[in-house]
């Protein structure tokens, strides 16, 4: 079967995801998996230090308290090898997070955490170390992330800087419903009033810009959906 959509920025990215809660690790490895990367899981610390050892990783995602060796353990283990490391975890208290920091992570998630964060973490500390190619196809439009162009069949389309940010955060949702909340939140950063009509109207002029009138539905009570496959 050919895909509809099809993700080419992360095809050879490979992460490791160290949690002993598998519903959460598969929820990570699912969602991780959409947005093209290469995922493998480790149900504790033991054998996360076993795979950093067997394979090489562009990145790992470590829960603190794993079972064999701890978080911080294999942070240490991964900065000898240097693996970037983003923590995902239940300790999510000031003093937690500048401890985990200050020994070398390169970013802290506390629990429980939205995807589109955690994929957004993802990409930026891909890009912080080279790892992210920055392209990424989608239906019948090429995305480069990182001179922000989009084209559609070879022509380029001529995106404001926040239609330009909202189709990027739906592309990388693909099939999943967001809500407004989350929406107005990552591409306007702020709080999201819900009178609002600026997510509406921006969702609007990217379908008529991009003739997505199918691909782009609106969900009730939610939000936005891009679809998948």
């Amino acid at each position: 079967m050919v895909r509809n959509l099809l993700y080419k920025e992360n095809a050879m990215i490979k992460i490791l995801i160290a949690e002993d809660e598998e519903p959460i690790a598969n929820l990570i490895r699912m969602n991780l998996t959409r947005a093209g990367y290469n995922c493998t899981w480790a149900a504790d610390g033991t054998e996360a230090a076993d795979l950093m050892q067997q394979r090489p990783f562009d990145l790992a995602l470590l829960d603190i308290m794993l079972p064999g060796c701890n978080g911080y353990e294999l942070l240490q283990y991964a900065q000898s090898m240097g693996l970037p490391v983003i923590f995902l975890t239940a300790l999510g208290t000031t003093e937690n997070k500048v401890k985990g920091l200050k020994m070398g992570a390169d970013d802290y998630l506390a629990k429980p955490f939205a995807i589109p964060e955690l994929l957004a973490r993802v990409e930026t500390v891909l890009r912080r170390y080279h790892k992210s190619e920055g392209t990424l196809k989608v239906f019948d439009i090429t995305i480069d992330t990182a001179s922000r162009l989009v084209l559609q069949d070879g022509r380029q389309i001529a995106l404001t800087m926040k239609e330009f940010d909202l189709l990027l955060l739906l592309a990388r949702n693909r099939n999943i419903a967001l809500y407004r909340e989350t929406i107005y939140e990552s591409v306007w950063g702020g709080e999201y009033e819900g009178q609002s009509r600026t997510i509406d109207l921006h969702v609007q002029r990217l379908k008529k810009k991009l003739g997505w009138n199918e691909e782009i539905t609106a969900v009730y009570k939610v939000g936005y959906r891009l679809a998948g496959e």
